[in-house]
C-alpha cells in the first residue's frame, strides 16, 4: 500500500518534515528545542510516542523531552539511563543506515535493564511489517563535523498506519535526527553564550565595582599613595597622586606628574631608593617639599597589572614618618652626645676615632703620590694583586692593602724625619682648678664652667674637627690632617681661649687647661691613642709650675 501511493506519500512526509525543522529553528531555548524535537516527530513524522535522550557531561543519557502521552511523559520524563546500556542497544537489532531497529522478538533481552522505557502489551503481527507494541526503532544523533560524538538518542514508537517505516520514512526520521542534532547544538551554543554574556556582565560589574572601590581608596586615602610607570624611558615617572601626598609635598598632581621619586628624594638617600625593590620593596628615606625643606618619609611598593597581560605598574604607599625619625634622631643624639654640654660623649669618639684607624700597622705612606698609592693601588701593583701575588712576589695580604682598598691610612708625624707630615692629633684636655670650683661655688657653677668651656673649645676647631667630653672635667679634640708643629699651635690657642674668666649668677671663676698631644695611627686601637694622650697630658700637666696651674 505504502508503495501505491508513495509519490503522495514522500510529497506529504516532505512537507510535514519542511514544518517540523522550521520549527526547530524557532525554539528560544535548550528546554524548548528538545521538546520541539518531539513534538515535531509526533506531528510531522507518523509517530503516536516520541522521546527525546539528550548525553550528559558524565556520558549517561537522561530522558529530556517526551511527546504523544503524558502519562508516559510524566513517568519516565528526567530519568536516566547509562551509557553502557545505551552503547549495548545502539549495537544489536537492524541496522537501517543511520537508525537502529529493535524487533519485538530480539527487545526482550532489554525488559530489565536501566534504560527508561514505556511499551504495552500486544498481539503478534497478523503480516510480515506490522509493527508490534515492543518494537524499538532508534534514531542516534551527532554533533555536527562529521565525527561520532554522540549529542543523543531520539526513539519513536506507535507509527500511525501500524506498520515498520518504509525507506522513504527511514530516510525522513534520519534527516530529521540530522537536522535536531544541529538544532540542539545550536541551542547549546546560545545557551552557553547566554551563560557566557551574564558571566562577562557580572564580571564586568564587579570589575567596575573593584575599580571604583580602588579609585576611592586610592584618593581617600590618609595617607600619600602614587602610580608610576614601570619599564621603559619613562620608567618612574609618577602618572597620578593622591590628595594625601600632594598635602604632604606641598605640590599639585599636575606638578608631580613631572616627577619621579628620584627627582624628589634627597640626594642622600638616592642609593637608598635605588636599593628599593619593586615587588614589596621598602624603604625609609627624605622627599623634597615644595618650600626646599625635606621630608622622612616611608615608601613601600607592589607591582600592580593593567589587565591580565597589560603593562605593570608601581603603586607606591607613602607614609609620613617625620615625628618618629624626630624622635629616633633625638634618642640616637641623646644615646652618642653627652646631655650636659651637647658634645659628643665617650661612646661616640672612640667610634669616630676607630673608624679611622685599621688593623695594618705602619701602612701609611709619607709622600701625597705614595699617600695616593696607598689608597687606590697601583696599576701594575693592582694587577699582581688581583692574581693573589704581591708587587715583592709574596702573597697579597687578603685583609687589607688589595687593589680596593680605598683606607687612607692614619700616621704619627716623625719630627726628626719629615716636618711635613700629617696626621690626626688627639688633644687630651683636662681642666686645672675645677675640683675647687665644684667644691667652693656647688656642682651649679660647675656644670655652668663645663658648659663655657665645651662652646669655647668648639669655636676655635675647624668644622670637620670633632671635639668631645670624655667625662668629668676631661675633653677631647680629634683633629686630622696636622703636623706637629700645627698641633702645638692648637692646644695654645685652645688653653688661651680656656683660661678668660667665666662669669656665673654674677661671680669670675677661672680655670686653666693641661693639654697632652697623641697622634692615631693604623695598628692602634682607640684606647691605646687616648691613652697615650692621656699620659702626654700628665706629662705637661706636672712639667708646668703649680701656680701657671692654679685657677679659681
Amino acid at each position: 500500500m505504502e508503495a501505491e501511493s508513495e509519490p503522495y506519500v514522500r510529497l506529504a512526509t516532505m512537507r510535514q518534515l519542511h514544518q517540523a525543522v522550521a520549527d526547530l529553528n524557532t525554539a528560544r531555548s535548550l528546554a524548548d528545542t528538545l521538546q520541539t524535537v518531539a513534538d515535531g516527530i509526533v506531528a510531522g513524522l507518523g509517530y503516536e510516542l516520541a522521546c527525546v535522550n539528550l548525553v550528559r557531561p558524565d556520558g549517561d543519557l537522561v530522558v529530556a523531552a517526551f511527546a504523544g502521552n503524558s502519562a508516559a511523559e510524566a513517568l519516565i520524563t528526567g530519568r536516566v539511563g547509562s551509557r553502557t546500556s545505551w552503547d549495548r542497544r545502539l549495537a544489536m537489532g537492524e541496522c537501517w543506515d543511520g537508525l537502529r531497529f529493535i524487533p519485538h522478538t530480539d527487545g526482550w533481552v532489554l525488559l530489565d535493564d536501566d534504560v527508561p522505557q514505556w511499551h504495552t502489551e500486544g498481539p503478534e503481527p497478523r503480516f510480515e511489517d506490522e509493527w508490534h507494541p515492543q518494537d524499538r526503532l532508534y534514531a542516534p544523533m551527532y554533533a555536527s563535523g562529521g565525527g561520532q560524538d554522540l549529542l543523543g538518542v531520539i526513539s519513536v514508537d506507535r507509527p500511525r498506519n501500524g506498520r515498520r517505516p518504509g525507506a522513504w520514512g527511514r530516510e525522513a526520521l534520519q534527516m530529521y535526527a540530522s537536522q535536531a542534532a544541529i538544532a540542539i547544538s545550536n541551542a547549546r551554543l546560545r545557551a552557553n553564550m547566554q551563560r557566557a554574556l551574564v558571566r562577562l556582565e557580572r564580571e564586568q560589574a564587579a570589575l567596575r565595582a573593584s575599580e571604583e572601590s580602588f579609585r576611592q581608596a586610592f584618593e581617600y586615602a590618609p595617607s600619600g599613595m602614587a602610580i608610576a610607570e614601570m619599564g621603559g624611558d619613562q620608567h618612574g615617572r609618577l602618572l597620578r597622586t593622591n590628595d594625601a601626598l600632594c598635602r604632604l609635598l606641598g605640590r599639585p598632581a599636575s606638578v608631580l606628574r613631572r616627577y619621579s621619586f628620584a627627582d624628589l628624594v634627597h640626594p642622600e638617600d638616592v642609593g637608598t631608593l635605588l636599593r628599593t625593590s619593586a615587588e614589596g620593596g621598602r624603604a625609609e628615606l627624605r622627599l623634597g617639599r615644595r618650600d626646599g625643606s625635606y621630608l622622612w618619609v616611608s615608601l613601600r611598593n607592589s607591582v600592580v597589572a593593567d589587565t591580565a597581560d597589560g603593562p605593570r605598574f608601581l603603586l607606591t604607599h607613602v607614609e609620613d614618618i617625620e615625628e618618629r625619625k624626630r624622635h629616633e634622631l633625638h634618642l640616637a643624639h641623646r644615646a652618642s652626645h653627652d646631655a650636659l654640654t651637647g658634645l659628643p660623649n665617650s661612646a661616640e669618639l672612640r667610634a669616630r676615632l676607630s673608624a679611622r684607624l685599621c688593623e695594618r700597622p705602619h701602612a701609611a705612606a709619607t709622600t701625597a703620590v705614595e699617600a695616593l698609592d696607598a689608597a687606590y693601588g697601583d696599576v701594575e701593583d693592582a694587577e699582581r694583586r688581583v692574581h693573589g701575588f704581591r708587587a715583592d712576589g709574596f702573597e697579597a695580604d687578603a685583609v687589607a692593602g688589595g687593589p680596593y682598598d680605598h683606607h687612607v691610612h692614619a700616621v704619627a708625624p716623625d719630627d726628626e724625619s719629615d716636618e711635613g707630615a700629617k696626621g690626626l692629633a688627639v688633644l687630651f684636655c683636662d681642666l686645672d682648678g675645677f675640683k675647687s670650683i665644684n667644691d667652693r661655688f656647688g656642682h651649679h657653677t660647675g656644670d655652668a664652667v663645663l658648659i663655657e668651656v665645651a662652646r669655647r673649645l668648639t669655636t676655635c676647631v675647624r668644622d670637620g674637627d670633632t671635639v668631645a667630653r670624655l667625662g668629668g672635667d676631661e675633653f677631647v679634640v680629634l683633629a686630622d690632617g696636622l703636623g706637629a708643629a700645627d698641633a702645638a699651635d692648637l692646644a695654645v690657642r685652645l688653653r688661651n681661649a680656656i683660661i678668660p674668666p667665666i662669669r656665673v649668677d654674677g661671680r669670675a671663676v677661672r680655670v686653666g687647661a693641661s693639654f697632652g698631644i697623641g697622634w692615631a695611627g693604623c695598628g692602634m686601637t682607640a684606647e691605646e691613642v687616648l691613652r697615650s694622650a692621656d699620659q702626654r697630658m700628665y706629662v705637661e700637666k706636672r712639667s708646668r709650675s703649680k701656680v701657671h696651674r692654679r685657677a679659681g
